[in-house]
């Protein structure tokens, strides 16, 4: 049986050029990179090399790019890293963050933990299309804001968040900015210094590097207390044996992309686009969320009025595209996802929603078997759906 794969939001292969660069430090240059002999210092040359590929991804320094195991822990370190040295300096306040109603669990899960400990948080709120309005954050601010963390593109519905706008605002208040880049990264240009960031997340899955390696960038001067204690690896700011292999996959990763990123969102955005006007011609009803907003060039939501989603991704799955619901990270929650009703969704609508999301390598033939399946599916599922049929005969 043939077999599709749109769930590339969720994760990607390891590109088979990025696995020929991590093969060999496995075997032959195993070294552990904080050895001082000449094993270690080829496998310490491997991870600087590294360091400076995914710099130049993000137009950062070298030295402003810490390793982590993924962007969890990238959010999680830049986070609780900002509020724990706050908390260090003795202020006498509560610190208070910024954040919004769609963030990854990595982000709003990290606040609300912050929150169990006195911290205040704002969420901000969205408009229909996932944006956030860059004056609601400058009306957020207070005195006592040490912190703005907002993503840069949304993993459900591929919105583009103003990050520029947003890092202005925070620059003038002197106030730390955050952004998760985990599902912007090696999709659409992302330039530290033009988005005004301070500190920047990225997962290595999401851009055909392994699972298990992911990178935070620290502009130089950032008081960040370090999420770890152990060794002095990495300056101190992130302790463990590096995973060597895991961070050369990244670089490697890292200037494939910066190479090809221009050509293949305009090759991926012209198959996202066809995908959605023939779902949107074929399937009745058919809405796409946040079409409306600047979105990732990979990444379409669509609304499917009348079936339940999660029956409808089965129903795919075995006639052998496969796609999502949501968050990779969300499956299996029964509450709709909290990004679609935050953009005013109703929870029907939310869980009648699922997300496509394509990759470097999807082909124009695998767009044309979705298109087989998809209207086929929902026509099959709808016409078990009293619910679709009677809102069929009201809006007659």
């Amino acid at each position: 049986m043939q077999r599709v794969y749109l769930d590339f939001n969720a994760t990607t292969p390891v590109d088979a050029a990025v696995l020929d660069a991590m093969l060999p430090y496995f075997s032959g240059d195993f070294a552990n990179a904080a050895s001082i002999h000449t094993p270690g210092q080829r496998a310490r040359a491997a991870v600087e090399t590294a360091r400076e590929q995914v710099a130049g991804l993000i137009g950062a320094s070298p030295k402003e790019i810490v390793f982590t195991s993924g962007g969890t822990e990238s959010d999680n370190h830049a986070i609780f890293g900002i509020v724990n040295s706050a908390l260090a300096s003795g202020a006498q306040t509560a610190p208070h963050i910024i954040s919004s109603a769609i963030e990854h669990e990595a982000v709003l899960n990290t606040c609300q933990a912050l929150e169990k400990r006195g911290v205040a948080v704002t969420y901000l709120p969205v408009d229909k299309n996932g944006l956030i309005d860059p004056a609601a954050v400058q009306a957020a601010l207070r005195p006592e804001t040490v912190l703005i963390t907002i993503m840069h593109a949304n993993n459900e519905l591929g919105t583009i968040e103003p990050i520029a706008e947003i890092g202005r605002i925070a620059a003038q208040a002197d106030v730390y900015f955050h952004s998760d880049a985990v599902q912007s990264a090696g999709k659409i240009s992302v330039d530290v210094k033009a988005l005004g960031v301070d500190l920047l997340s990225l997962s290595g899955h999401k851009l055909y590097a392994p699972k298990g390696v992911g990178g935070l960038y620290i502009r130089n001067g950032t008081r960040l207390q370090q999420l770890l204690y152990g060794g002095h690896h990495q300056r101190g700011a992130r302790p463990g044996t590096e995973n060597v292999a895991g961070i050369v996959g990244l670089g490697a990763a890292a200037k494939m992309a910066r190479k090809s990123l221009a050509e293949d969102a305009m090759r991926v955005s012209g198959l996202r686009d066809r995908l959605e006007r023939e779902i949107l011609a074929r399937v009745p009803d058919a809405r796409v969320n946040a079409a409306g907003a600047p979105r990732t060039p990979n990444t379409t939501n669509i609304i499917f009025p009348g079936v339940e989603g999660e029956a409808l991704l089965i129903s795919f799955d075995l006639k052998g595209l496969a796609c999502s619901t949501g968050a990779a990270c969300s499956s299996g929650a029964v509450e709709p996802s909290h990004v679609l009703t935050a953009i005013g969704l109703s929870p029907e609508d939310a869980r009648a929603s699922l997300r496509f999301s394509l990759g470097r390598h999807t082909a124009e033939a695998e767009i044309d078997f979705a298109l087989h399946v998809i209207p086929a599916a929902v026509a099959q599922l709808r016409e078990l759906s009293p619910t679709y049929r009677r809102s069929s005969v009201v809006a007659i």
